[in-house]
């Protein structure tokens, strides 16, 4: 019995090393939002410009691929930032500019449900090899929650 449990242990050690990192590996955080799409971008928007941050625009993705004759759901490409906090990362690596500004998109599932989903700043700094910048990737990751935050009805 102790060999197996052993055993049992040892293999869940295992499994959890290889599914934990690929699960968190993709990068992408997704917030559940109380709201329609067309309000939890609003919402987000204007948590946005309440912080003083930059709104740079949104890309309605659904009324794009639609009038392309593709069938597609409600979805919102939300574009953000802060530039003197989000031009730190490209000093520290011009391939950062990939990531910046931030984008949350704004999509609806087919059960009706909507979501706000953004890259992880962890994960950013990791995708470009930034370490030089810990304390700026934390405030975005805490500016970012804030923002998220406002579509949840708490």
């Amino acid at each position: 019995m102790r060999i197996y449990l052993k055993t049992m242990i040892a293999g869940a050690a295992m499994l959890m090393t290889v599914i934990l990192p690929a699960a968190a590996s993709d990068g992408v955080v997704t917030v559940k939002s109380d709201y329609s799409v067309a309000e939890t971008v609003a919402r987000i928007k204007k948590d946005v410009l309440k912080k003083g941050l930059m709104f740079f625009g949104v890309i309605d993705q659904a009324k794009l691929g639609n009038k392309a004759g593709n069938d597609v759901k409600p979805s919102r490409l939300v574009m953000f930032g802060n530039p003197a906090l989000g031009t730190t990362f490209i000093t520290s690596n011009p391939e950062a500019g990939l990531d910046w500004p931030v984008r949350v998109l704004v999509y609806q599932t087919g059960d009706g449900t909507v979501y706000a989903a953004y890259s992880d700043f962890d994960w950013i700094a990791k995708r470009h090899g930034i370490t030089d910048r810990q304390a700026q990737f934390k405030m975005a990751t805490e500016v970012i929650q804030s923002v998220t935050s406002s579509i949840r009805k708490n």
